[in-house]
């Protein structure tokens, strides 16, 4: 992991590092392509080429702005979707591996 984020996520509790973790490890399971890491407006960002996914931890949530996310409304009904398309996942509620997993796939391909 980039050293930027690595020290990022000194700030957050051990609960929200560890779903960051597993966000991010799907984002590279989800691609072959070399993705580029970086701090963007001080976020996380996953670059392939110029797409990327966002992960902006929270204290009880963390959003996800990725492209392909309005792609699947319909399967993340019991979540929030922002009016700006970012995906919400509280710390309360399951991450859904799958489902992001397609959404991974879709938007950096």
């Amino acid at each position: 992991m980039n050293n930027d984020i690595s020290s990022y996520l000194d700030k957050f509790d051990d609960q929200t590092v560890q779903r960051f973790y597993s966000i991010h490890e799907l984002i590279f399971d989800s691609t072959s392509n070399k993705i580029d890491e970086k701090l963007w407006a001080k976020l996380p960002s996953y670059y392939v080429e110029d797409k990327f996914i966002r992960i902006i931890p929270f204290k009880d949530h963390i959003n996800i702005e990725a492209n392909a996310v309005l792609l699947y409304k319909k399967e993340l009904s019991e979540y929030k979707i922002t009016p700006k398309g970012m995906l919400q996942i509280f710390h309360n509620q399951p991450i859904p591996i799958k489902v992001l997993g397609e959404i991974f796939k879709k938007t950096l391909e």
